[in-house]
């Protein structure tokens, strides 16, 4: 019966391995209570997962969604930066949130300036890569 119900799986995710992956991961939630979107037909687990994919009761999108958050040890929250008027404003020092010490940030940053005519210069000045067999 699997056999079958994966090729009806087939459709709504196009790699197999994927589908293993998903399937047994609902099958890891059915089994841990979560509740079932189809009926049960004395069917056990792996078979309830693919039926319900199948069935598409479950969006496999949601079901990758899941598996990965499931699979993280540490979510990283992304905090908003500072922003540079108010650093400015309070004389370029900025506090860090999750620390107790001072950052302290750079008054300017300045760029060398190279004319057009020094440009060239330099590039007339380039020798070319001698010529080898290798290539």
């Amino acid at each position: 019966m699997a056999r079958v119900t994966v090729e009806d799986c087939i459709d709504k995710v196009d790699n197999r391995f994927e589908l293993v992956l998903l399937a047994s991961h609902r099958a890891r939630q059915i089994s841990q209570g979560a509740s079932i979107t189809i009926d049960r037909d004395n069917d056990k687990n792996p078979v309830v997962a693919l039926r319900e994919i199948a069935d598409e009761t479950l969006s496999p999108d949601d079901l990758k969604e899941d598996l990965i958050h499931s699979l993280q040890k540490h979510v990283e929250v992304d905090e908003p930066e500072p922003d540079p008027a108010s650093l400015i404003a309070a004389g370029g020092v900025a506090v860090a949130s999750d620390r107790d010490e001072d950052v302290d940030l750079p008054e300017t940053v300045t760029f060398d300036q190279m004319s057009e005519e020094e440009l060239l210069a330099g590039i007339e000045g380039l020798v070319p890569p001698e010529k080898s067999d290798d290539y």
